[in-house]
């Protein structure tokens, strides 16, 4: 089972890069219901799986899936810097700037050479800033 769980997983990033969308969520949800075991390679490959799962969403403006995606990839992996980025910018596009910042520091932490989390932090604090001195 092990072997095709991992077949499962290679598939569906696969379609993933290709831009199949529609069959690489399908891929992951057989993957997330059906391949998870606690061994940590899997919680790493689980966590990739809710992540990429949750990008398609997020392509679909489906930002409260996608951020529950994103919120099992990092219960599934809490040093998964990505994840912690991916719904920063949801937050952010929301208008949720604390919750932006603290998902963007996050993943600074995991990671601190990851330069488009330092962006989007830069321009969270700005806007927030912005915010406020417009009294909203």
């Amino acid at each position: 089972m092990a072997d095709e769980c991992v077949q499962i997983f290679q598939n569906a990033n696969e379609e993933f890069k290709k831009q199949n969308f529609k069959r690489a969520e399908e891929l992951y949800n057989n993957f997330i219901s059906s391949c998870t075991h606690p061994r940590d390679r899997e919680a790493s490959r689980l966590a990739i799986a809710y992540n990429n799962r949750g990008q398609i969403k997020y392509f679909r403006v489906d930002f409260d899936d996608a951020v529950e995606d994103y919120t099992s990839a990092i219960k599934a992996d809490d040093k998964f810097e990505v994840a912690f980025y991916n719904r920063g910018l949801i937050h952010y596009r929301l208008g949720f700037f604390d919750d932006a910042i603290r998902d963007f520091q996050q993943a600074l932490q995991l990671s601190e050479a990851f330069e488009d989390a330092k962006v989007a932090l830069q321009r969270t604090l700005l806007d927030q800033q912005d915010k406020t001195n417009r009294g909203y």
